[in-house]
């Protein structure tokens, strides 16, 4: 497999004051495409600031990071911000939704920026609001939809331009349980039909439907472990189904 997403020895200097602040001090992975990765940590760990290294939306004090081939670690604030709007795509704990905007003008945002049509931005937009189960929403406005909803609105604007990677920080910090369950089950099945997902999350539940597991401690990677069943489905679903199931039968 290809490989998206490649650093060296990657580091992160932080200058607060007097205070010199190492957030990231050696950090060297590969992801292939097609991978699903987490990265967990204690605060502090450094698993936002590699997260937003990666994303490019910080640059490094130091090391290589070369994502789809082309070494970042060296670009201008406009290069970054065009290998942003073309290669990755954000979904966020708090969505950064527009709250005057529909559903279907908030996906299509990133289409502006990349030229498309009118037309052709409404096309993409609806399409990419069927992939998450919400093209009924496309006029409803972020405060007449769930939290669930207005997340997947956030996963249909970063999948839009058909990015090379997906990045999740911690997707479902404002969710309850049940919802956050139901939105990882759309990560994984975005994740069958080939998007390369990188997560930042806290929580080990969520982390355990990734296929590949990063723990950060102290501004470096503390292990790298294959996650061999990952999970399916919501686990509150299935056990609701499951008692129900065992009541009929009684």
């Amino acid at each position: 497999m290809k490989t998206v997403i490649s650093t060296t020895d990657l580091s992160r200097i932080y200058q607060m004051g007097s205070e010199t602040i190492r957030a990231l001090k050696s950090v060297t992975i590969e992801i292939k495409q097609g991978e699903y990765v987490s990265f967990m940590g204690p605060s502090g760990s450094g698993k936002s600031t590699l997260m937003n290294m990666i994303g490019c939306l910080d640059t490094p004090s130091g090391g290589r990071y070369v994502l789809n081939g082309m070494d970042v670690s060296d670009m201008t604030e406009n290069e970054l911000a065009e290998v942003r709007n073309k290669e990755i795509g954000f979904v966020f704990q708090t969505f950064n939704l527009l709250p005057r905007a529909s559903s279907l003008e908030n996906v299509a945002l990133p289409l502006i920026y990349a030229g498309y049509s009118k037309a052709e931005r409404e096309e993409k937009a609806l399409a990419a609001l069927d992939g998450v189960g919400l093209k009924d929403r496309a006029h409803h406005r972020p405060n007449e939809l769930s939290g669930g909803q207005r997340q997947r609105v956030a996963i249909a604007r970063a999948l839009v331009n058909n990015p090379s990677i997906l990045l999740a920080d911690e997707p479902t910090g404002n969710l309850d349980t049940k919802t956050s369950y139901d939105i990882m089950d759309l990560f994984a099945n975005l994740h069958d039909k080939g998007n390369t997902i990188i997560m930042v999350t806290h929580e080990d539940d969520i982390a355990q439907y990734s296929h590949r597991i990063i723990r950060m401690r102290d501004g470096l990677v503390e292990t790298d472990t294959i996650n061999e069943s990952p999970t399916r489905g919501n686990p509150m679903k299935e056990a609701a189904a499951k008692a129900a199931a065992e009541a009929a039968a009684h």
